[in-house]
């Protein structure tokens, strides 16, 4: 057994001490067959000496590193974070590690970590960005988008079904009795899978014979300030809104346009219902309450997907498009209780 103070053992050692050929050692480690005898000496002599593989250096050799780097926003976000959770359990799974990488939205940070993920022989990259670089990302480098819509013709994509929960949140809203919802998106400029909330919520007015009631904004916008004129716009003379129920396209944009409403005088859900989108839970943990009703994404089978997808072998059969379903949950700012 080596003294603690003394460099970390080699593949050397390792042959030294399981009495095999270094050549023995490589192909083991590598998971390149060998006899059995073999084999069982080589994990033996592993464990003895308390080896540890540099998973780097053999990625160099073998052009793959059993690494999959995750680019997110940022994990303040509960719905990032969450993602992040996912990837990186399904990951670890599969006998793969995440790298995570933090962009702020930033299209150089996006492109940098492209190209890192690129130079270190990363087996892959998801990414959930707020821009497009699909004229970024190299062919020889797999990487699935979450949500986002590249400009290039490769790039497969990974989203839950957000026209359907367009749908699905106006349907919900009209069940719980309100009479007319409005919506409320303050979207990216680039085009994404998200964009199809507002497609989804248009359809079903349009269906339910409802006039359309909406704030369209983009992000980057005084998300205060447009919220709150717009509401003030909605202020009928007895002091009521014009409307009695509300999806807005993320659950912290609905938390939000919840304690502008408080603000202004106004109970949630007595007079106006909401409904979210993303089905986030407080202190991230599954088992908690949602900070308001929801029109809840699938994080942990999206994460999976997404797993599943960047470690495929044959990535020239994958779907350009592939869409999961969503479900609604009661968060507190809908009033079903009151139907039984």
């Amino acid at each position: 057994m080596r003294n603690k103070n003394q460099n970390a053992p080699t593949m050397k050692d390792v042959a030294r001490e399981a009495g095999v050929a270094l050549g023995t050692v490589s192909k083991v480690i590598n998971g390149i067959p060998v006899g059995e005898e073999y084999k069982k000496k080589v994990d033996a002599a592993i464990e003895s000496l308390h080896y540890e593989v540099n998973t780097y250096a053999r990625g160099l050799k073998v052009q793959r590193s059993n690494t999959v780097t995750l680019i997110v926003p940022d994990t303040m976000n509960p719905f990032y974070a969450a993602l992040a959770h996912y990837v990186e359990s399904c990951l670890y799974e599969q006998g793969h590690f995440m790298v995570l990488c933090c962009s702020e939205g930033i299209l150089e940070k996006e492109i940098r970590y492209l190209n890192m993920a690129n130079q270190n022989q990363s087996d892959g990259v998801i990414a959930l960005t707020y821009n497009d670089i699909g004229s970024y990302v190299p062919r020889s480098l797999p990487l699935i988008s979450f949500d986002r819509i590249y400009s290039n013709d490769f790039t497969p994509r990974v989203a839950c079904d957000n026209f359907a929960g367009g749908v699905l949140a106006v349907e919900k809203l009209l069940e719980f009795g309100c009479k007319r919802p409005a919506f409320i998106t303050f979207d990216s400029p680039y085009p994404g899978e998200a964009d199809k909330r507002r497609e989804g919520y248009f359809h079903a007015c349009k269906v339910h014979g409802l006039s359309p009631l909406a704030l369209l904004e983009k992000s980057g916008k005084d998300f205060s300030k447009s919220v709150t004129d717009f509401f003030l716009s909605q202020r009928q003379e007895d002091g009521s809104l014009s409307f009695d129920g509300l999806f807005v396209n993320t659950d912290l944009n609905a938390y939000q346009a919840k304690n502008i409403l408080r603000d202004l005088g106004y109970q949630v859900p007595k007079d106006v219902q909401i409904i979210g989108f993303d089905g986030i839970h407080k202190f991230g943990m599954e088992d908690q309450d949602l900070f308001v009703s929801s029109i809840c994404q699938p994080i942990p089978d999206l994460a999976r997907t997404c797993v599943d997808m960047i470690l495929r072998k044959d990535k020239q059969l994958l779907p350009s498009l592939t869409l999961l379903p969503v479900s609604y949950r009661s968060g507190g700012t809908t009033r079903e209780s009151n139907l039984n």
